[in-house]
């Protein structure tokens, strides 16, 4: 009896699965190219977007060694999970973008990025059996990178959504 006692304890660890019918989203921020004052941006306005397409499960701002602990309390206080790597934070938003894309309980991976450097991402993303959405700002969005997701949403410099 004690060894089934300290098997079904185990079950606590297993990670639930995903209902059939709940679509969930991965959305990995861009944060030294997005949150930039320039730009004004709101991150509950990209969380109102999101929870029109399905239930926002992972969500991750990416920040370089160099963002303000004001930026970052911002980030954590609008229940967004900041991660500050060392470097360039491209490489880490990628690793975390294939992270999501071989999550099962992922169906959505969406990004928050202007650059074309994440166009890979994207077609693997595809590959994979998953649909993507982008979110960028107006102000330097890469036309490849908005032609390659499913769905597009752009933001002005401050903050109104100009298309989706």
């Amino acid at each position: 009896m004690r060894k089934f006692e300290k098997l079904s304890s185990l079950n606590r660890y297993i990670p639930l699965m995903k209902k059939d019918d709940e679509i969930n989203i991965g959305l990995l921020v861009d944060g030294p190219n997005i949150l930039i004052k320039e730009f004004n941006l709101d991150l509950n306005v990209v969380k109102n977007l999101m929870g029109e397409s399905g239930d926002l499960r992972i969500v991750k701002v990416l920040f370089n060694q160099y963002a303000s602990d004001k930026l970052i309390e911002s980030v954590v206080n609008q229940g967004f999970t900041p991660l500050v790597v060392a470097g360039d934070t491209d490489v880490h938003m990628a690793i975390e973008a294939m992270k999501l894309i071989y999550n099962p309980n992922i169906d959505i991976i969406a990004l928050m990025t202007r650059g074309a450097d994440f166009l890979p991402i994207m077609n693997k993303s595809k590959e994979n059996g998953k649909e993507t959405i982008v979110i960028g700002v107006d102000s330097g969005f890469s036309i490849a990178l908005k032609n390659s997701s499913d769905f597009c949403v752009v933001l002005s410099t401050d903050g109104k959504v100009l298309e989706k």
